[in-house]
């Protein structure tokens, strides 16, 4: 297993602790992928980790993109 880790950055804290929010309840479609997520570098940006098995397409981290994306937020 592989720890994946993504950083997300907002435009503004309330847009990146309403994200962070959101992984509190959230379950990737592709499986029981449990994240853990966490401010970094500020208020503005979410740093996300989780396992992945790196033997098919990682379904997570774009889904985890889709989710940012709806918050205004992007990976760095």
């Amino acid at each position: 297993m592989l720890i994946s880790e993504l950083q997300f950055q907002f435009s503004d804290a309330q847009k990146a602790n309403r994200f962070l929010n959101e992984l509190t309840h959230w379950t990737s479609s592709s499986g029981n992928v449990a994240v853990k997520a966490k401010l970094a570098k500020g208020s503005d940006t979410v740093s996300v980790k989780y396992q992945f098995d790196g033997k098919a397409f990682d379904y997570t981290c774009s889904e985890l993109d889709d989710l940012a994306n709806q918050y205004g937020g992007e990976e760095v």
